[in-house]
């Protein structure tokens, strides 16, 4: 079955961004922003109470130290600096989640991160094993692309478990990848996102950028909480998936 996910909490301060209240009930799967570009140790508190209450599985959103570029920017770094990076943001969101009865079940690196290691094969073996050395051993969320064997065969090395994943309002290219969001028509209208969502459920096919079909096995679909109208796409994929 597959699965519905959204990034959330990424609230801070006096900024608000996306309706956690509303969105929760509808997906199985939260990816809680870590306070690294978004987010703060109260919107934690809060999404992981929600989550929690809704039964929703906790996923870390660990991400580039890059706040003021809502982690979209990259950052260069050590592989020893980003292991200890995504160990220090997962156990923020997994220490105060079992504070409240709860744990973080699956980490999905978010923007600028999870482009990169899509991008290089030694980043993202970097990100596995920093996953997979985490005590509690969850699981990785990634991309569902042509090189999809090849990265269970590497996190099966690792003892590490994948979710691959589906985007439901971003636009493919060619090759699998995600569209740039530098590009125009990077992210989907929400009638584009739904038609999307309609042939990949019946036909398990996703349209690219040039009209060509790509085929694509997913475990999870991801909205962005930040896309205009993404609650209502949400109402409307839930209904599709059904209520489990």
């Amino acid at each position: 079955m597959l699965k519905l996910n959204c990034d959330l909490g990424e609230s801070y301060s006096l900024y608000r961004l996306g309706n956690d209240q509303a969105v929760m009930p509808l997906i199985d799967q939260a990816n809680i922003a870590c306070g690294f570009h978004a987010g703060d140790p109260s919107v934690l508190h809060q999404t992981l109470k929600l989550a929690i209450a809704h039964q929703v599985d906790i996923g870390a959103h660990p991400s580039y130290d890059d706040k003021p570029g809502f982690g979209r920017r990259s950052v260069s770094m050590s592989s020893e600096e980003l292991r200890d990076l995504i160990w220090y943001q997962i156990a923020a969101v997994d220490g105060v989640a079992r504070t409240l009865g709860g744990r973080v079940c699956y980490v999905k690196p978010h923007g600028a991160l999870y482009n990169d290691m899509m991008r290089s094969p030694q980043l993202l073996q970097t990100v596995m094993q920093a996953v997979a050395a985490y005590h509690s051993q969850p699981a990785l969320m990634l991309l569902s692309d042509a090189n999809r064997a090849l990265h269970q065969q590497r996190a099966d090395q690792l003892g590490l478990t994948l979710y691959f994943e589906a985007f439901a309002d971003r636009r493919y290219q060619v090759d699998g990848s995600l569209t740039p969001r530098s590009q125009p028509g990077a992210v989907l209208t929400e009638a584009q996102a739904l038609a999307q969502v309609r042939l990949l459920l019946t036909q398990g096919l996703l349209e690219a950028s040039d009209g060509s079909k790509i085929a694509l096995q997913a475990d999870s679909l991801c909205v962005h909480g930040d896309t205009p109208s993404a609650l209502a796409m949400l109402q409307q994929i839930r209904q599709s998936l059904g209520s489990d």
